[in-house]
């Protein structure tokens, strides 16, 4: 996982879902880090060429460069820089020798950090402060001056009382004073101890120190003239100044709070990529706003190095909204709502390609379609057999949608309708679904909805129901969007489907493959546990055995064959049926192993697979046990001390039919238990295994024998509880009782 740890000129709660990724995504800043190579993006189009996904969640015209941090074989993680965009013109030399060497710089200062036994890591939010700002000339006015030693605090009687996010930008800034150019001076925008703010003016000596003037800002009598609000905001969205308007706006004192918190009505998810737009592009955005109170406001933000302008005019009620706005002399909203609107597709069609069953379809339209268009209500309906059955609905109220569920294409609906003409019909208020469509069921008198056709190459897959809370318009653009994103849905319920029937399919085939109940012996208890995973199918290749042989041993096998899918879990079970021949025909253990590794290879379904088996004699306790490239046991004494057995092991089933599988000695006294599992249970995304391994080792020895369902359910429950599986577990324990 890479997580952000440093934001400077951002607001850091506008761009909290980045705040961190998984380093195996397709965003260059996780492909700077793989690669080890500089990422470069001059504008939106390169970044739309490269990184689809980067443009569809921040559809805005920046530029982006990404640097590597690393010294040697050490990887710390990626210096990424923000800048305006440069259409048709690459990054140049000199631009890209500045990242470079600033990223030499900090990975230096990293590893220097390593070396002297400081863990690199970053488990916390994000530190974000003000960038400052080379000094225009003349210099302001100064007063209050002061002198500073960075290497140590700075001075109390001018830091009293500030945020952590302005010590973090003066100890940057003298930092960069101390390393940088002489006569180099910066500007920083500081908030003082009341909320009042301020300009920092810095410059270094000679001897390595920064001296300073704390510089007062101008009340802005000019703006107290307009009628407009005018609010001015620093890079973090600081409210630092307001004029007279803005203040009969916002009640008294709003300076030093955040956007959101001094207009709470500009917080919602329906604004962020508006202010998301201008911070990050700097080009000015306009769009409108409703107040608590009922009164709609035109909100104009024009950004620069040092901060944000937010203007507020009251205006009549937009005729299309949110995402269309007619603004004077501007065309169909501001760049933003364009830029908006282009990339909704993307975005969802990109989401829809991870999405494999009909319920994860579902989700995806709830998360990505609603909110881009203000909706509170979904159904989507599928066809089979000539009727519409309901496969999803939220925001409706419980059982609303019972009785429209399973209707013929002969019904008088709109949701019927709009499927059998393949044309979406759109209301505007429930006045007019309820005259199109006398007598009509409606769950509420206030709204509006929109009816699409779901498609996919020609044939009829089913009809999705869009509702908002609200009577709103739909602009001929947004039709367009909504239809085109009706036939993405469409595509992908239509393989959904497929996926489902072939799923079942695998699902039935495993089920059918793993042991239903495992033979009842005297002095050996044992208990097995299997878990699909949560990606793909949900099937895959995992097992588990346990083979009374014909001379009163017993035998153990867990086994795992690469990859999910139908393909591996035929594979798992000729294993397993291999694996009990070559058992019950009185084979050693290494004829058991090494027979069925040349049958996997005869068979050659392009797959491998480990497997570790143990032939048990219940009387006595001792044991012979194989692996073949599986995860070591563990084994748990009767005192309570839990091991992970040193097996020497072979190479993984299915490669050289000449491997030789080596037989260990073992011996189980009575109370002892043997776990046997999958590296599913000990391997998690970005942990180290043997991290998983040591936890499971504990778990095991805080275990109680005597309970050995519990304890199985115990080692199991919290990988059963991941939302995110990605590999199937299997797990067998066998416990020697007296």
């Amino acid at each position: 996982m890479l997580r952000l740890a440093v934001l400077a000129g951002l607001p850091g709660p506008l761009f909290r879902p980045w705040w961190q990724t998984v380093v195996n995504r397709p965003y260059p800043v996780a492909e700077a880090y793989r690669s080890g190579q500089a990422v470069l993006l001059a504008d939106a189009e390169a970044s739309m060429r490269r990184f689809p996904q980067l443009a569809a969640g921040l559809p805005y015209p920046f530029g982006s460069l990404y640097e590597p941090l690393a010294d040697g074989d050490d990887r710390f993680g990626v210096l990424m820089v923000l800048r305006p965009a440069t259409p048709g013109r690459p990054v140049g030399p000199s631009d890209r020798r500045r990242l470079r060497e600033a990223a030499a710089r900090l990975s230096r200062e990293l590893a220097g950090l390593s070396a002297a036994g400081v863990r690199v890591a970053w488990d916390d939010d994000p530190r974000c402060f003000q960038l400052p700002l080379l000094r225009p000339a003349p210099a302001l006015a100064a007063a209050g001056r002061f002198s500073w030693d960075p290497a140590g605090p700075p001075p109390a009687e001018l830091v009293a009382g500030w945020p952590a996010a302005d010590l973090d930008g003066l100890r940057a800034a003298a930092g960069a004073l101390v390393e940088g150019r002489a006569g180099r001076s910066y500007l920083l925008p500081v908030q003082g101890a009341q909320g009042q703010p301020a300009t920092l003016e810095l410059d270094r000596t000679d001897g390595g120190r920064v001296t300073g003037s704390l510089l007062a800002v101008a009340p802005g009598a000019a703006a107290d003239r307009l009628p407009q609000a005018v609010i001015g905001l620093d890079r973090l969205a600081r409210v630092r100044y307001v004029n007279r308007g803005a203040r009969d706006l916002l009640g008294p004192e709003p300076c030093g709070h955040e956007l959101w918190e001094a207009l709470p009505w500009l917080g919602g998810p329906a604004h962020e990529d508006h202010l998301r737009a201008v911070w990050m592009s700097g080009e000015p955005v306009d769009f409108p706003a409703r107040h608590p109170y009922g009164v709609w406001q035109s909100v104009a933000l024009y950004a620069d190095r040092v901060g944000v302008t937010v203007q507020l005019t009251p205006a009549e009620r937009p005729v299309y909204a949110p995402g269309s706005v007619l603004g004077p002399g501007k065309g169909l909203g501001s760049p933003a709502d364009r830029a908006s609107a282009l990339y909704r597709p993307i975005s969802l069609a990109i989401a829809l390609t991870e999405a494999v069953t009909a319920q994860q379809v579902s989700a995806v339209v709830t998360e990505e379609l609603l909110p881009a268009f203000g909706g509170r209500q979904l159904a989507i309906y599928l066809l089979s057999e000539q009727h519409l059955h309901l496969a999803w609905e939220t925001g409706f109220p419980a059982g609303f949608l019972d009785p429209f569920d399973g209707v013929g294409l002969d019904a008088r609906l709109p949701g019927v309708e709009t499927l059998t003409t393949g044309r979406p019909i759109f209301f505007e208020s429930m006045q007019q679904l309820a005259a199109a469509y006398p007598g009509i069921l409606l769950d509420a008198s206030v709204g509006a909805r929109a009816f699409l056709p779901l498609i996919a190459s020609g044939r009829p897959v089913g009809s999705c129901i869009l509702g908002f809370d609200a009577p709103r318009g739909f602009s001929p653009e947004e039709r367009t969007v909504l239809t085109a994103l009706a036939g993405l849905i469409a595509q992908a319920l239509e393989r959904a489907q497929r996926y489902d029937t072939e799923a079942a399919l695998a699902r039935g085939l495993q089920a059918a493959l793993l042991p239903n109940r495992l033979p009842v012996l005297e002095h050996v208890d044992t208990v097995g546990r299997y878990l699909p995973g949560t990606q793909g199918m949900d099937v895959g290749g995992d097992w588990y055995d346990v083979i009374t042989t014909g001379d009163g041993l017993l035998a153990l096998v867990i086994g795992d064959v690469q990859g999910h899918g139908v393909a591996a879990a035929a594979t798992m079970g000729q294993l397993r049926s291999a694996v009990r021949a070559f058992s019950l025909s009185g084979n050693t253990p290494q004829d058991v192993v090494g027979g069925t590794n040349r049958l996997l290879i005869d068979l050659d379904p392009g797959q491998i697979a480990s497997c570790c088996y143990v032939l048990l004699d219940p009387a006595t306790g001792t044991a012979q046990a194989v692996r073949a490239g599986h995860p070591q046991p563990l084994l748990r004494a009767p005192d309570g001390r839990t091991a992970v057995l040193d097996l020497p092991g072979g190479v993984v089933l299915g490669v050289d039919a000449e491997a030789g599988y080596p037989v260990t000695e073992l011996v189980l006294d009575p109370g002892s238990v043997l776990a046997l599992y999958t590296d599913g249970l000990v391997e998690q995304p970005g942990a180290d295994i043997d991290d998983g391994v040591e936890q499971l080792r504990r778990a095991l020895a805080h275990a109680d024998p005597d309970q050995l369902a519990d304890t199985a359910d115990r080692l199991i429950s919290k990988a059963g509880q991941a939302p995110d599986r990605p590999d199937d577990i299997a797990l067998l324990l066998a416990a020697r009782t007296a």
